[in-house]
């Protein structure tokens, strides 16, 4: 009971720091020269990982494939199923969970760093918010690179798809491109770009909050680089059940209505 009830303090606190950050940039003047200076700190930082860790899920998706369409003799469909599934799954999963141990650990010990060092304080006793100062450019920083990034790291994954699909079963890239059309739709896409946006929103708050939040010294630190590691593998695990779940109804309702 006791850790259940923990669990609900901390989803509620969570959801109420992340009003305020949306309240502040609502009604207060963002301030877009941080905004883009965290934008471009953490695309440069990222990327490379970002982009290894894409090509390397498409290779994996397309050396599993192969091993089943191989039986049915189906290697032309190779590409396009690699890319179904790398696009609307296991893409957005994995590169999600690289940037969440990259730049949600880093931000949550930038920020608790300062929290425990009490610059954050400095801040607010200067007249200044520091949700304002500090955490909205890195939290709207965070989404728009991490957006970009998955969708980068996607692109990467059918390189290494293609690589591989070369390599492993001898499909050369026109063969491995000509399938995907008829089973990668607009509406994949668009779902593992829905996913892209939700797993950056995700990950901006909970490491904003973790680090903000922070308490107790270098340990305290610690501590809430383990909490954003932990916490956002676990809610982009569960945020991806949903926007399938959610994708789901919505694609069954728009078919019924169809004529």
């Amino acid at each position: 009971m006791t850790m259940i009830t923990s669990l609900l303090d901390q989803m509620g606190a969570t959801l109420l720091f992340l009003q305020r950050i949306l309240r502040t940039m609502i009604f207060k003047k963002l301030k877009t020269h941080e905004i883009f200076e965290q934008i471009w700190k953490v695309t440069v930082d990222s990327f490379p990982t970002t982009a290894m860790a894409g090509f390397f899920v498409g290779a994996i998706m397309t050396v599993q494939f192969a091993m089943q369409v191989k039986e049915f003799g189906a290697l032309g469909y190779l590409g396009a199923l690699a890319t179904s599934a790398t696009f609307r799954e296991v893409g957005p999963l994995l590169i999600a969970f690289m940037l969440s141990g990259k730049v949600g650990a880093f931000t949550s010990a930038e920020l608790g760093t300062m929290k425990v060092t009490e610059q954050i304080d400095a801040v607010r006793c200067l007249g200044a918010d520091p949700i304002q100062e500090i955490i909205v450019p890195r939290f709207v920083g965070i989404i728009v690179s991490s957006f970009f990034l998955l969708a980068a790291g996607l692109m990467m994954s059918v390189f290494g798809g293609m690589l591989l699909g070369e390599l492993f079963a001898g499909v050369n890239y026109e063969e491995y491109l000509r399938h995907v059309p008829l089973i990668v739709s607009p509406v994949s896409i668009l779902s593992g770009l829905v996913k892209c946006g939700t797993f950056a929103v995700v990950l901006a708050t909970i490491c904003t909050y973790q680090g903000y939040a922070t308490t107790g010294g270098a340990k305290g630190v610690g501590r809430a680089v383990v909490a954003t590691a932990v916490t956002t593998m676990i809610c982009i695990v569960v945020m991806d059940w949903m926007t399938s779940f959610i994708g789901d109804i919505i694609l069954t309702m728009v078919r019924g209505f169809r004529p």
